[in-house]
């Protein structure tokens, strides 16, 4: 789950209003059934179904990173990346809507989930923020893509917003799910009254032993209990979240996840090639692309308010607030709203 601007920001946007300074400074709330007026193909598909058509690979940086790909091949493309602890079939009923209307989508597993390896034995399992984004960036340049819009949520969301950040030329334009969610390990040492500490306990726990042995252990178990916290009125089929768990057996699952969540809280150090890209982020960079952020109705996860965030989107830039019981995993649960989302800021 998510970790987004510092968590003093997080729990401090909670007092403000509703209301989002953003484009126009309005606020849009949108019902998922009717959150596009664009006219594009709505049709989803039915909860559970299958799988993609296939999954590629390509040797990318220090990954053999897998993927899925929808749509033509000459197509704007579109880059969809998942977070933790979820995979690409968050997004399995976006790419129809997105192919439909005639866009390149590439949805990768990020390092240490699905058919996503790391080439080499020696290399660090490092899931730093920055080297999750340099993956990203290794994928575009391997794929011979110049520029595309980015669009994510939690682990996900943060690579966009990195990427937009630190490498605008390369992102078109940025749809995240829960605004800006570049942070840094300073800020992750900041403590919080107790109520709100309550909502990393999944954080402390990755800090411990027991926590790493746990969560090896418990990976289905832990993972199901996360997507019912973080969407409390999403009703999933046991097959979809099957379907999704299939991608944590990856062998290097549990390192990258542990190290990601240590790394924040400073207990674990990172790899000194991201050390500048670190220190960028630290001072919370502007973000000038076109964006779209997006936040559920429901999302039980931690998460900022939009007016905690938005004076950091210095481009083109509008909030939507997505009703109907709608939690943190919003591709998934909303995917005609996340979907016109993108389709929105390619316009923007």
């Amino acid at each position: 789950m998510l970790t987004s601007l510092s968590r003093r920001e997080v729990l401090a946007g909670a007092g403000f209003a509703a209301g989002a300074t953003v484009l126009r400074a309005a606020s849009t709330v949108l019902n998922p059934i009717e959150s596009s007026s664009i006219n594009i193909d709505q049709t989803t598909q039915a909860e559970g179904s299958p799988s993609f058509e296939s999954v590629k690979k390509i040797d990318a940086g220090v990954l053999s990173i897998g993927y899925a790909e929808a749509g033509p091949s000459n197509g704007p493309p579109v880059i969809l990346l998942h977070g933790w602890p979820y995979d690409i079939y968050s997004f399995v009923d976006v790419a129809p809507i997105l192919a439909s209307a005639g866009y390149r989508v590439i949805i990768p597993y990020l390092r240490g989930y699905g058919t996503t390896r790391f080439l080499s034995d020696g290399t660090f399992r490092n899931g730093q923020p920055s080297a999750l984004a340099q993956d990203a960036i290794a994928l575009m340049d391997r794929l011979k893509i110049d520029r595309a819009i980015l669009a994510g949520f939690d682990w996900g969301a943060r690579t966009a917003c990195i990427v937009a950040a630190l490498w605008p030329a390369r992102c078109k334009a940025l749809v995240s799910v829960s605004g800006y969610l570049i942070g840094s390990q300073e800020s992750g040492r900041e403590p919080l009254p107790p109520k709100a500490e309550l909502q990393w306990w999944y954080q402390y726990y990755f800090a411990t032993e027991r926590g790493r042995a746990g969560y090896d252990k418990y990976r289905r178990e832990f993972a199901k209990l996360i997507w019912q916290l973080a969407s409390p009125k999403w009703n999933f089929a046991d097959a979809t979240f099957e379907r999704s768990a299939a991608a944590f057996d990856n062998p290097d699952h549990v390192a990258i996840v542990l190290h990601n969540y240590r790394w924040r809280l400073g207990l674990a150090e990172g790899e000194p090639q991201y050390r500048d890209a670190e220190q960028k982020l630290a001072a919370g960079p502007a973000i000038g692309v076109p964006t779209i952020t997006l936040e559920g109705d429901a999302n039980g996860a931690p998460h900022p308010d939009p007016s905690a965030y938005s004076r950091k989107f210095v481009g083109a830039h509008e909030h939507r607030t997505i009703a109907g019981g709608i939690g943190h995993n919003l591709p998934q649960e909303a995917p005609t709203a996340f979907a016109s989302a993108i389709v929105g800021v390619d316009r923007m």
